[in-house]
């Protein structure tokens, strides 16, 4: 396959659900002239509540429908998945790279706070893995890394509940035991997907200093280098396509997909498949 038919190709991404939509957004931000195609295995979520070998599967046989239609790059916008197949992934898809959204999300905390105290707030499948505070250190030894599950806030995010008392107070009692334990971030990591439509309300509840580490975004950037350093940058000049498609429910994915990509969504631009 010549490099010019495969920079026409488009980006694949997919997650368990809607989460992974808030990285798509951030993706078409950094790479406007990108085509890209996203699945969400809404018939099977959460992942989090399934054994890593289900995990495993459910992922591959994401990965492998996102192949059949042809990509370039794989996103895995899932931070379960990211945990816990990564590199399973990475061989199945080998020469064609992949990325996950935990490696970039630790890189940028360490870089944002060198030796710093870092807080990441997850689901409880991610902070059972565990999978952030090994990546931190094993880019920083010195780091103090803490983690909490704030299943609540997920479904603030699908509900829309992200600005005001409401979100705030939920936000604020989930932090409330650090204080007990002494620990002061220096860097807070949305470490679900969900999280970056609860930033500015996590803003106003942390220290100003504290920096937020947005794994969407922090993803978003090093597909971007990743395709610069390898010539496979999309040259069309005008807005790249994008591909919805789910496994289920249509009309929930476009009802709350629409509040995480940004625009108004229809059942109709669904496409829906079978895994």
């Amino acid at each position: 396959m010549n490099a010019s038919h495969t920079r026409r190709l488009p980006i694949g991404v997919f997650d368990s659900g809607v989460g992974g939509l808030t990285v798509l957004r951030a993706l078409r931000e950094a790479l406007p002239h990108e085509d890209l195609v996203y699945l969400g295995d809404t018939a099977r979520l959460p992942y989090g509540t399934k054994s890593p070998a289900s995990i495993s599967r459910y992922a591959g046989q994401a990965t492998a429908k996102l192949l059949d239609r042809g990509i370039k790059l794989l996103v895995v916008a899932c931070n379960t998945a990211s945990a816990v197949a990564l590199q399973a992934l990475q061989d199945q898809m080998d020469p064609v790279p992949v990325i996950g959204v935990v490696e970039p999300g630790a890189s940028a905390a360490v870089e944002a706070r060198p030796a710093g105290r870092h807080l990441v707030l997850a689901t409880e499948a991610t902070v059972r893995y565990g999978a952030y505070r090994q990546a931190i250190l094993r880019r920083d030894d010195r780091a103090q890394v803490r983690e909490l599950a704030c299943e609540l806030m997920v479904s603030l995010a699908e509900e829309g509940w992200t600005e005001g008392k409401i979100a705030e107070a939920i936000i604020r009692r989930y932090l409330e035991p650090l204080a007990d334990l002494a620990f002061e971030p220096d860097s807070i990591i949305l470490g679900c997907t969900h999280f970056p439509l609860l930033r500015p309300a996590i803003r106003r509840v942390v220290e100003e200093g504290t920096a937020i580490v947005d794994s969407a975004s922090t993803t978003a950037g090093v597909a971007a280098a990743l395709l610069a350093g390898d010539d496979l940058l999309n040259k069309q000049q005008g807005q790249g396509r994008l591909q919805l498609m789910a496994t289920d429910g249509a009309g929930r994915f476009a009802r709350v997909g629409g509040r995480f990509i940004g625009e108004d969504l229809d059942a109709s631009d669904i496409e829906l498949v079978d895994l």
